[in-house]
């Protein structure tokens, strides 16, 4: 059967040949995690997702959310998947079971949810905030908080938002003029309007729990006076019991170019003045409690970006595979016509999609996997270490995951040609539904900010370092191994020139900060070349030790293919990452220069 939404065989590679997960069952924490376990989660996940989310795909994107009186109800599909969902204890993969988790590792998890999200990501929306939400009242709630919202937000009974953009303050957060006026209770009245609040109000649970960012009455301006608070959509007494509705409104939805299947909610706090929450962690430090959430969300932003190519690769692939159209290149006139896979430029696509997408995957596996190993370690250097790269590579994960995702899925349209401009077949969806990855969460130019101004110099710049000093490790290995050591010394070039380009912009940073920003983005994209390269090249060293004593001839095509895509990589990307890298440092401020006028007439 030919693999959708994920290959499955190239999914166990990087569990277990590459990161090898399961050697964290040696620790207390993941000792039920064997390879027997973690095979079975992925069967599990893989199941669910193919049987129940991926066939309402597209009856859920044409079906839509409907919006009526302040209710909003999502595809009728989504009922039963829902239902399958929490009965299967997903949402909270990662987390403590006497909340409802599953303890599972986070790179388990993050292969769990590259099935739930290629298949449909519209659904998992209403899902993986809900999950961040509850990870707040972890976090940060009082014993009282938790023993009245976490279970039955990690459960699903209840839901869980973000309520943090307004019409007047978007990514300037430290705009907003959401209020919280204290009263004699404990309790603060809220009121305000929040915008493009995903799943801010649905059909499939019985309460909804909104973490709101507002500012108490008298605390000072901008993100230092940003407080966090907890206002479920109704009221929950102190004994567990739902209360009465807590004026928590939803004025209208979206209508979006993509994931039609979630709500994007516009919501009004307090209009009648009746609105209530509780504070969340303390007060003036909202900012700081909600990346917490934000961070784990730009994760799974990534995923979603990643898991759109990913299913357009594969059905790219299959469909490339079956659609006869023109005899080959070398075929005498009036030949037979071939499957297009045998076209030289169809080939060239299909590599790029999948060295990319095997990428991707890889790099967002590694993420969790340092997550994990931050988990159990217990020396606080290597603690330091590993959340320093892990701080590094989420605006990489973000940012350039979801903006080489939406490049890819653009190919998967191309490999269809005209069929692909159609609703016949799911690349077109897959293509709309991508884009928002690119902007939500922080759009990639604030993410591309993040990697300058913040993680660059991250630890006075140990936690790029060590990040480039895990690729190293890669290169100096892959120089041993003679089919691989022309690649390895383009990579140990390409390093280089990288650290090069970051001391040249740090350089800049000190000088004239807006034309260092001004390249930016063009940074975060060699970057993540860079990363990009490190992973297909730490593939193919594992590939070609194993091709020898493939356990299954199947394997050798496959093994085979983990050297293609790293040559590929690192012959056809690396060289224009380089040309890049050459501008970046060249430093053009035409951008800066130019007057508003000189863009064009008004």
């Amino acid at each position: 059967m030919a693999q959708v939404v994920a290959d499955r065989r190239d999914v166990d590679f990087v569990l277990h040949e590459q990161l090898n997960v399961a050697q964290l069952s040696r620790f207390e924490r993941f000792e039920e995690f064997n390879k027997k376990t973690i095979d079975m989660v992925v069967s599990e996940a893989r199941n669910l997702a193919i049987k129940e989310l991926l066939p309402y795909l597209k009856e859920a994107d044409e079906e839509g959310c409907a919006f009526d009186n302040g209710k909003v109800t999502v595809p009728k599909a989504f009922h039963r998947a829902y239902g399958l969902f929490c009965e299967g204890e997903w949402i909270a993969m990662c987390d403590d079971p006497r909340w409802g988790g599953q303890g599972m590792p986070a790179t388990v998890a993050l292969a769990a949810n590259n099935y739930f999200n290629g298949a449909n990501y519209p659904f998992m929306l209403h899902n993986i905030l809900s999950h961040g939400a509850g990870k707040l009242v972890e976090c940060f709630g009082t014993d009282k908080q938790k023993q009245l919202f976490l279970k039955k937000m990690y459960t699903g009974v209840w839901g869980g938002s973000m309520l943090l953009t307004e019409p007047e303050a978007g990514s300037d957060v430290g705009a907003l003029t959401t209020k919280a006026v204290p009263n004699d209770d404990g309790t603060y009245s809220i009121v305000g309007n929040k915008i493009f609040i995903s799943s801010g109000e649905n059909d499939l649970v019985e309460n909804i729990i909104h973490p709101v960012l507002a500012r108490i009455e008298g605390a000072p301006a901008g993100t230092a006076g940003i407080s966090l608070f907890l206002v479920p959509k109704f009221w929950v007494h102190d004994d567990g019991s739902q209360g009465q509705f807590n004026d928590v409104v939803c004025t209208g939805i979206e209508e979006k170019m993509g994931i039609h299947g979630s709500p994007t909610c516009s919501m009004a706090l307090g209009g009648k003045g009746q609105c209530r929450g509780t504070l969340l962690g303390q007060a003036n430090k909202g900012m700081s409690a909600m990346f917490v959430m934000m961070n784990e969300a730009r994760l799974h932003v990534g995923m979603q970006g990643f898991a759109c190519a990913s299913t357009s690769y594969l059905n790219a692939l299959n469909y490339a595979r079956e659609r006869v159209q023109g005899s080959a290149i070398t075929a005498p006139k009036g030949s037979p016509g071939v499957p297009i896979i045998q076209h030289p430029d169809i080939r060239r696509i299909l590599l790029t999609m999948k060295s990319y997408s095997e990428g991707m995957r890889s790099l967002l596996y590694y993420v969790g996997f340092m997550e994990d190993m931050l988990h159990v370690s217990d020396n606080e250097t290597d603690k330091q270490r590993f959340q320093g790269i892990i701080d590094v590579l989420i605006p990489v994960a973000k940012g350039y995951i979801t903006d080489r995702a939406f490049e890819m899925c653009s190919l998967g349209v191309q490999v269809f040609g005209g069929y692909g401009f159609t609703k016949e077949y799911p690349q077109e969806q897959l293509l709309r539904d991508c884009k928002i990855t690119q902007i939500y969460e922080g759009t990639n130019g604030i993410q591309a900010m993040d990697l300058l101004g913040r993680k660059l110099g991250l630890n006075k710049g140990r936690a790029f370092t060590d990040l480039l000093a895990e690729v190293q490790k890669t290169i100096d290995t892959a120089k041993e191994i003679q089919a691989l050591s022309p690649l390895a010394e383009r990579m140990d070039a390409a390093v280089m020139r990288l650290m090069e380009t970051a001391k040249s912009l740090g350089t800049v940073m000190g000088k004239n900060i807006s034309a260092a920003f001004a390249q930016a983005h063009p940074f975060l994209d060699v970057t993540g070349d860079v990363l990009m390269a490190w992973m297909l090249l730490w593939r193919a060293s594992i590939a070609v030790q194993n091709l020898a004593e493939a356990p299954k001839k199947k394997d050798v095509p496959f093994y085979e293919g983990q050297v293609k895509s790293a040559q590929f990589f690192i012959h056809s990307v690396l060289p224009v990452s380089l040309g890049k890298m050459e501008a970046i440092m060249a430093g053009d401020t035409a951008a800066l220069d130019i007057s508003e006028d000189a863009f064009g007439t008004k």
